[in-house]
């Protein structure tokens, strides 16, 4: 296995401490952690009768999960998908880490990764033995890739791809034998962006092959503790994915698979949480820009792309003196070292108490 690299988040106890240190408290904007209440109606799926079956869940999930997913893609992105084509994961982050891996891939394989991007798509080659190579949006894939990451909306920029651009992208994978797999944990944040799924008909052009979607409840239903997430697409590639996980265990807790299956039948509870999401995110925009710093793309997702010109290091330790904490930029890649992603999901208060600072 190459060597992974330090976990970046240890780079920041320092900058934290100093926030901590402000008299009115740490404004915490580093990460991007819900903090609103797990929407009722998920809870109550979770603590039902899915709470009290003593058996082993199974790793595919029951047929009513799979077609309660694969109905929410249908209605709320326009994404046809096959529920027999639908594998729950254990969050999201771990079947990014862990696919390379069970894809097969290792030594002399290339795992493409966006050129600002989060950083688990390099550990996750890095895993598996397999070289990461950075590309740039729009650019062919490198020589040799098996695997492909896109990402849109982006985190950390929030740049969203076009569904020409990532038809685009598809094809060049497509042509060069390369499986696309698509992160879109973000794509129901899109706040009238237009942000497409990988799925969809304008970019798949009706057809799954070679296609994963990688789509998570943490963002959109405050679920980051379930660790309640899924991949859909390719019924090919998701069977094989399928049969691994089956022998290695990797399996959604029953109760969990009941709260997810509650989640993607309801859309109320996601509008409710993007409209609370995109208040924030105007109020802290516009104090951001009062103070002199600029926002880049940023279009979708829960991340404020921001930069003052200089090295990211310096506006972190900046914006610490202040109280508020951000993540710097070159945690995400080199492209990202003027920049500070700067996380929407605090509370009201909290985002309040940052805007106050800024306009101080």
């Amino acid at each position: 296995m190459n060597r992974l690299p330090d976990f970046p988040w240890d780079s920041l106890a320092d900058a934290k401490a100093t926030a901590a240190a402000h008299p009115q408290g740490l404004v915490d904007l580093s990460v991007g952690t819900p903090v609103d209440p797990v929407p009722a109606v998920i809870r109550e799926a979770l603590a039902g009768p899915a709470a009290d079956v003593p058996g082993y869940p199974t790793t595919y999930g029951p047929e009513s999960l799979r077609a309660a997913v694969a109905g929410s893609l249908d209605r709320r992105f326009g994404a046809p998908v096959d529920p027999a084509a639908v594998l729950p994961t254990i969050g999201s982050k771990e079947l990014v880490a862990w696919l390379p891996t069970l894809l097969g891939l290792g030594s002399g394989d290339v795992v493409g990764v966006p050129e600002t991007a989060y950083p688990t798509y390099e550990v996750g080659a890095l895993i598996a033995g397999a070289t990461p190579v950075r590309v740039a949006d729009g650019a062919p894939p490198p020589p040799g890739a098996k695997l492909v990451w896109l990402n849109s909306p982006s985190n950390p920029t929030g740049r969203v791809l076009t569904a020409p651009q990532l038809r685009e992208s598809v094809a060049a994978c497509r042509a060069a034998g390369a499986v696309v797999a698509s992160d879109e944990c973000y794509l129901a944040l899109s706040f009238g962006a237009p942000a497409v799924s990988v799925l969809h008909p304008s970019v798949s052009e009706g057809d799954h092959a070679g296609l994963l979607a990688v789509h998570s409840f943490s963002k959109s239903s405050n679920l980051a503790g379930y660790r309640a997430a899924f991949v859909a697409g390719d019924p090919a590639l998701v069977k094989a994915l399928l049969e691994i996980r089956k022998h290695a265990g990797m399996i959604v807790p029953f109760p969990v698979q009941a709260a997810m299956a509650a989640a993607a039948a309801d859309d109320a509870h996601v509008a409710e949480q993007v409209a609370l999401y995109e208040k924030r995110r105007v109020r802290l925009r516009a104090a951001l820009e009062g103070a002199g710093y600029r926002v880049d793309h940023s279009e979708a997702g829960l991340y404020l792309w921001t930069t003052e010109g200089k090295p990211c290091r310096e506006t972190i330790a900046s914006l610490a003196a202040s109280g508020i904490l951000a993540a710097p930029g070159e945690f995400y890649g080199a492209a990202g070292a003027s920049h500070v992603r700067i996380a929407v999901t605090a509370t009201d208060e909290r985002i309040d108490e940052a805007v106050r600072r800024l306009g101080s």
